[in-house]
């Protein structure tokens, strides 16, 4: 494993300092945050197209035999629905039922492979290790795979003169094995942003920075603009995508956060399903809802949620979303106040602010397919 005693620098690190980015730490590796500003990044994504280096996700395959079976009884949802170049959105779980991980899992032909938050790859890493069973490889590539996420209206313009694959047939949550700019890579239509966009995995980093560069020129009669993990987190703010760390971690189960339709109870044995299937039977104490605040505020995580004088929750993710022009948020609350049109108050640093639980997503006009 690589040196962690210092932040990592990504294939990309030199494009992105070369563009005059914001650097920061985010969970040992050194990311762009922003280039020209949040707010402007994020609206050019939402009309035109972005660029990201998400090359500090976690990549593991699964090999062997037994892949299937092991795979099925790791995770939430039912692997046995996945077809040969398709992608399922799904849960890791303890079996008291919080959330290890969320994750993307991709059938290849004679393998799997999971792409994990980079904030959780020792512990998932360590978590799948533990419940090896037959025969079963697990192979950590996280090291040597890149990610290049181009989000927005015009990705499939920007990319199109660089694959000889047939983007249009590639339909949501399905990918290719191809090439981008004579470089080997997965072509996946995935994202993170409720828009039209694709991720590209390279395993060679010098063709990350070739393929980079070539989006960077292909993509500029498109508008093309690269852009950091600030805008990255108010796009996925905006269409209520959860953001592990802040809206799930290891005491939140799928069930309470909004992830019911990635919990497949009815496949058979899997970590946690008789914990879910218990919660399930009792009722949810708690439910992760959307908050509309009205008047001037920027709701930020940890603030509390009141009813009345009593704090019954805190805000697990806020902005002022730009798409949507109203300060938003995320926080988990009483089942009993979670339905649309409860009115709550958030103490944003001492002043309350009046807000109501909304129906997510907070934006609903995305390009995505």
């Amino acid at each position: 494993m690589t040196d962690r005693s210092e932040p990592v620098r990504t294939p990309l690190f030199d494009r992105h300092t070369a563009l005059g980015a914001k650097m920061v730490d985010f969970h040992g590796f050194q990311m762009p945050v922003q280039y020209s500003g949040i707010q402007d990044e994020h609206r050019k994504v939402r009309t035109g197209v972005g660029m990201f280096d998400i090359s500090h996700m976690g990549e593991f395959e699964i090999w062997g035999q037994d892949a299937f079976e092991y795979v099925q009884r790791m995770v939430t949802n039912d692997a046995g629905q996945l077809k040969i170049f398709q992608v399922q959105y799904t849960g890791l779980c303890y079996e008291h039922g919080g959330l290890v991980d969320d994750l993307t899992l991709y059938r290849f032909p004679d393998h799997y492979l999971m792409v994990v938050n980079a904030s959780n790859i020792p512990k998932d890493l360590d978590w799948l290790e533990q419940h090896v069973a037959g025969d079963v490889e697990i192979r950590n590539r996280s090291e040597e795979f890149s990610l290049i996420a181009l989000q927005g209206p015009k990705s499939e313009a920007a990319l199109r003169s660089l694959t000889s694959s047939d983007l249009e047939r590639i339909a949501f949550y399905w990918f290719v094995p191809g090439e981008v700019a004579g470089v080997p890579a997965v072509i996946s239509r995935t994202g993170y942003t409720g828009e039209d966009g694709f991720e590209i995995y390279i395993d060679d980093p010098q063709g990350a920075v070739t393929v980079w560069d070539a989006l960077m020129e292909a993509g500029e009669s498109v508008g093309i603009v690269p852009v950091g993990l600030g805008a990255r987190d108010s796009l996925r703010l905006e269409v209520g995508y959860n953001l592990y760390g802040n809206d799930i971690w290891e005491e939140t189960t799928p069930l309470e956060a909004r992830m019911a339709w990635v919990v497949k109870l009815e496949k058979g044995d899997f970590l946690g399903r008789e914990a879910m299937m218990k919660q399930k039977e009792e009722g949810l104490s708690r439910r992760l809802v959307g908050l509309e605040l009205r008047g001037q505020a920027f709701p930020r995580p940890g603030y509390p949620v009141l009813r009345g004088d009593a704090e019954i929750g805190q805000v697990t993710s806020g902005t002022v979303g730009p798409s949507v022009g109203v300060p938003i948020a995320m926080a988990y609350v009483p089942t009993e106040l979670a339905g649309k049109g409860s009115e709550l108050i958030v103490d944003c640093r001492g002043r309350e602010v009046e807000a109501t639980v909304v129906g997510l997503p907070f934006y609903t006009r995305g390009s995505r397919k």
